[in-house]
């Protein structure tokens, strides 16, 4: 087993990288990185021609990037790149992500190239868990198969909760969680899921105990977060949706307090 911590920078930002490293140089190792940072945490058209690459955050949400498709993956999700594909990523501020190298394919992501994957409770425990010094290294090998295993092309249950609704709801939020910007209206995911506007709009209150329009609200306003230190308000606003910029800040700071521009000059300081 290898184990370090550093000092590193990504992009322009400082942070610190934990390495554990279990099994390596042999097929069945596995190598899980650990980064933190005090402001946007930022890989840019990252490859690695050897190992293929996943990234995990628990704290929120990540905005990656692979061709021209641009998506953001939630805490029950991951996004996954195969070896030798150029993949972008970027986490909000103070968000930690686990970065997992492996020279195998987990057997439920054969033939994806890059994208976003399912990550089961158990698997996003033990990365956390084997990211620690002094872990047994048959343990975390065992957790390894364990963590594989624990990863599909199923997203379903990206949401932080146990379905309670019919379905329809979840159909469209797991949509708009990769695409915040997405402008259907909620009567054309009506349409396209073949059920009535008043059962998709009683679905979204019995699933999230909320109405869509607030719902929608808040996952543009997180995704905002991720995206704010690198790119303009106005790029931002377009980008999770938002018809204006002025219709964006003043919906940010309604619910943050402060405008996006202020939070970005003070989480870059």
């Amino acid at each position: 087993m290898s184990a370090g911590r550093h000092f590193v920078a990504i992009g322009t930002d400082p942070l610190w990288c934990e390495e554990y490293g279990y099994g390596l140089g042999r097929t069945g190792g596995i190598l899980v990185l650990k980064y933190r940072a005090a402001a946007v945490l930022e890989f840019g058209q990252s490859r690695q021609d050897f190992l293929h690459q996943l990234y995990w955050s628990p704290d929120g949400m990540l905005s990656t990037g692979y061709g021209t498709a641009v998506q953001f993956v939630g805490s029950k999700e991951a996004f996954w790149a195969h070896r030798a594909v150029s993949h972008e990523l970027r986490a909000a501020d103070r968000q930690t992500v686990y970065r997992v190298c492996l020279r195998e394919v987990p057997p439920a992501l054969a033939g994806l190239r890059a994208g976003a994957v399912s990550v089961d409770a158990e698997a996003a425990r033990l990365i956390q868990e084997i990211a620690h010094p002094g872990y047994p290294e048959w343990e975390a090998l065992i957790a390894r198969t364990r963590i594989m295993a624990g990863l599909g092309v199923s997203t379903r249950e990206f949401v932080e909760h146990h379905a309670r609704g019919m379905g329809f709801a979840m159909a469209v939020a797991h949509a708009l969680s990769h695409d915040p910007g997405d402008p259907a209206r909620l009567d054309e995911w009506a349409e396209r899921l073949h059920i009535s506007l008043k059962t998709l709009q009683r679905d979204f209150v019995r699933e999230f105990g909320m109405p869509y329009s607030q719902w929608r609200t808040g996952l543009r306003l997180r995704a905002s977060r991720v995206l704010l230190e690198t790119q303009p308000v106005t790029e931002v606003a377009r980008r999770v949706g938002y018809a204006s910029p002025s219709a964006f800040i003043a919906a940010f700071t309604r619910e943050y307090g402060d405008t996006p521009g202020r939070y970005a000059l003070r989480e870059a300081l």
